[in-house]
């Protein structure tokens, strides 16, 4: 029932239920995560693609500059070529066979001669000419080494050629140019050579070098590593490799690479260079920006949108929070009530006057009546427990047999007759008690413990003969079973029952025990069963009830059982494991016919089951459910497991029959089962014996029950 809407709500129980939970301070610090983490992600990415694309920008730029710069120096260097070929297109063979003509043709070129320092006029036989140096013309008795190589590689190529740069320092830096002089046949006659000097206007101005911008900077050398233009002069005529970017990116092994095709590349440090090839003289020109300073603009841009984006992640985390809030109230209002049902109250005794409003016709109050239920059928569980407990108990302290159930080993519960038989006055004096250490006191309790592990691994239950020591010290031998206990899925715990086996034990210490048992299982041997089944078939007989034996000709049934496929566990397991399987299918046996028979071991893997007063359709249902049992047990050994299954041959026991022919019969219809396909039972019949009878006249086929 829902308490009075008008109960008043304790003070301490009003102030916490505006707090939040922990479910709900974990939704918001979900709600902040998710913001900071868009927030920091889209700026992030803003700031990843636009720094890539400014320096794409500046790559561009740079590259069309620096090209522009490389055909304006070619273009310069074409000009040169044209004037010193208006010259050479002058110098005829007359003329060049003339002194006084070659100098006047050389005179009327004065304009070339302002343009160049000098301009030489050399004979390609003789090695001799003119020069024309300003206003003057005068012979050249002796050329210098310079433009002796220069002869040498236009006479030898027929084309215009630069040479390199001459001179020690940069105001004395001259370049040559040449162009051959050809006679009517193709043949070089004679080379016109120009000396310019290196930074005139006409070549290199020192103006070219000088940077536009503090980030950025002009440099060109040429295809030997020299540098031919800086915006510092005194690194003018020194070595690339000394030059800070260049040195390593234009130079291998102490070797020039010169490139042959613009290109440009962002260095490791983030600095940006391009270069240009210059057509004839092979120099190179490169452009040399620092994107740190090129791209300050942009990094004080992406700050400021730091700055922005932290204000809008500040303020969408206020708000989102401030919904929460609102929308998660309820839920708080909830967890009081919850709070209420852990404790062991009922949902509807807590007061909500104030909070019907939030509550009422939502969600929330529906699990809160959920809860109130739930609690409802909780009470009725913990009751049905109880009684079902107290039951069990009433059960555990009548029954005759020593049960008790143990969960990873320890006692949970405990019959009053397990109890008797350790010696102990209440369960609760061996509940949590590990029930294997009531072993390990006796002598040989260590093998013995090794034993039950390794039949529980082999078969998952245990049953044998265990020394448990009792609670004054004493030690009795009890029959004990142990049985997993599985609730669909693993294993639960362990069922055990123990009887008192000082008895049995006793009995076989006896000198003439193992006359009549089997030393392997504890079974009766065959010369017992022979003489039980002798006395069984003739019990009416002997107690002159004759002719109830002609109104109830049966005294019973006899199975005759052969383990399928034995010797594969001897083979693939050993003799140790197929004793092993003997022994538990000898107490799997005894379990089953306990209330109606008896059982006998005949030998190797052969069993005997009597089962006096029993019908054939008995017999024959408590046949079929042993060979189902057996075929549902799989022992392992040795990490492998085997399939068992039983072939069983049985014969109704008639009165008066010759105990030689019914285990004849009875032998004979398990090896039909076996020939018919084994896993199986065969039923054949026994007749009372006729006088003069053979035993295969009395004997006829009754019906078989196949797996």
């Amino acid at each position: 029932m829902d308490a009075a809407p008008d109960t008043p709500v304790p003070e301490e129980a009003l102030r916490r239920t505006w707090l939040p939970g922990p479910l709900v301070r974990a939704l918001a610090l979900l709600l902040l995560v998710a913001v900071v983490a868009s927030g920091v992600a889209s700026a992030w990415l803003m700031s990843r693609t636009s720094e890539p694309q400014a320096v794409r920008r500046i790559l561009d730029q740079d590259g069309g500059e620096v090209e522009m710069l490389a055909r304006m120096l070619s273009s310069k260097i074409e000009q040169n070529l044209k004037l010193l070929a208006t010259v050479a297109d002058g110098v005829t063979p007359a003329v060049l066979n003339s002194t006084p003509k070659l100098r006047t043709w050389l005179l009327q070129g004065r304009q070339v001669g302002r343009v160049f320092d000098s301009v030489v006029v050399l004979k390609v036989n003789g090695a001799s000419g003119l020069r024309l140096q300003g206003d003057r013309v005068e012979s050249v008795a002796a050329i210098s080494g310079a433009e002796q190589e220069v002869l040498q590689r236009v006479r030898a190529n027929g084309k215009p050629m630069v040479s390199g740069v001459l001179g020690d320092t940069a105001a004395q830096a001259q370049l040559l140019l040449a162009l051959p002089v050809l006679d009517d046949a193709g043949g070089v006659t004679a080379v016109v050579v120009g000396a310019l000097r290196l930074q005139s206007q006409s070549l290199l101005p020192p103006a070219l070098a000088l940077p536009v911008r503090d980030d950025t900077r002009f440099v060109v050398f040429s295809r030997d590593g020299i540098i031919l233009s800086h915006p510092d002069p005194a690194r003018v005529l020194g070595p690339l490799r000394d030059e800070p970017e260049l040195g390593g990116l234009f130079m291998r092994n102490g070797a020039v690479r010169s490139p042959v095709v613009p290109g440009k590349v962002v260095l490791a440090d983030g600095s940006v260079v391009g270069w240009a090839v210059v057509g004839l003289p092979q120099w190179v020109v490169v452009r040399v920006n620092h994107s740190p300073a090129l791209l300050q603009p942009l990094v004080a841009a992406e700050q400021r949108a730091w700055w922005l984006a932290g204000a809008g992640m500040a303020l969408v985390a206020l708000l989102g929070l401030g919904a929460l809030w609102w929308l998660m109230h309820p839920l708080t209002l909830l967890r009081q009530r919850a709070r209420a049902v852990l404790a062991g109250e009922h949902p509807a005794s807590v007061p909500w006057s104030e909070q019907r409003r939030a509550l009422a016709n939502g969600e929330v109050d529906d699990v809160v009546r959920v809860f109130g239920r739930l609690v409802q059928l909780r009470r009725q569980q913990l009751r049905n427990a109880l009684v079902l407990s107290r039951h069990l108990d009433a059960v555990l302290e009548q029954v005759p047999l020593g049960i008790a159930l143990t969960r990873a080993q320890r006692i949970e519960l405990v019959s009053g007759e397990a109890c008797r038989l350790l010696g102990y006055d209440t369960s609760a004096q061996l509940v949590g008690r590990d029930l294997l250490q009531l072993v390990s006191s006796a002598p040989d309790g260590a093998d013995v413990l090794e034993r039950v592990r390794a039949d529980f691994a082999a078969h998952g239950s245990f049953h044998g003969e265990l020394p448990l020591a009792r609670s004054d010290g004493a030690t009795f031998w009890a029959r004990v079973q142990g049985a997993a206990v599985r609730l669909d899925g693993p294993i639960e715990g362990v069922v055990w029952v123990l009887e008192d086996g000082s008895a049995e034990r006793e009995a076989r210490l006896q000198h003439d025990w193992e006359r009549w048992n089997d030393t392997l299982t504890f079974l009766p041997n065959r010369a017992a069963l022979e003489r039980r089944l002798q006395l069984l078939l003739s019990e009416r007989v002997g107690r002159g009830a004759r002719a109830n034996a002609t109104l109830f000709p049966e005294a019973g049934a006899l199975l005759h059982i052969d383990i399928d496929h034995f010797t594969l566990i001897n083979e693939l397991a050993g003799h140790a494991s197929g004793d092993d399987v003997l022994r538990h299918l000898a107490r799997l046996l005894q379990a089953q016919v306990r209330q109606m028979g008896w059982v006998a071991r005949l030998g190797g893997d052969e069993f005997a089951v009597v089962l006096p007063g029993a019908n054939v359709h008995r017999a024959t249902a408590l046949a079929d459910q042993l060979r189902r049992v057996v075929a549902g047990w799989e022992p392992t050994y040795h990490g492998r497991s085997f399939s068992m299954s039983l072939s069983i041959g049985l014969v109704m026991l008639m009165h008066d029959a010759a105990v030689a022919d019914v285990l004849s019969r009875a032998d004979m219809a398990c090896y039909v089962a076996k020939r018919a396909g084994r896993n199986r039972v065969e039923v054949k019949a026994v007749d009372a014996a006729q006088p003069g009878a053979s035993p295969a006249a009395t004997m006829d086929a009754a019906s078989s029950s196949s797996a």
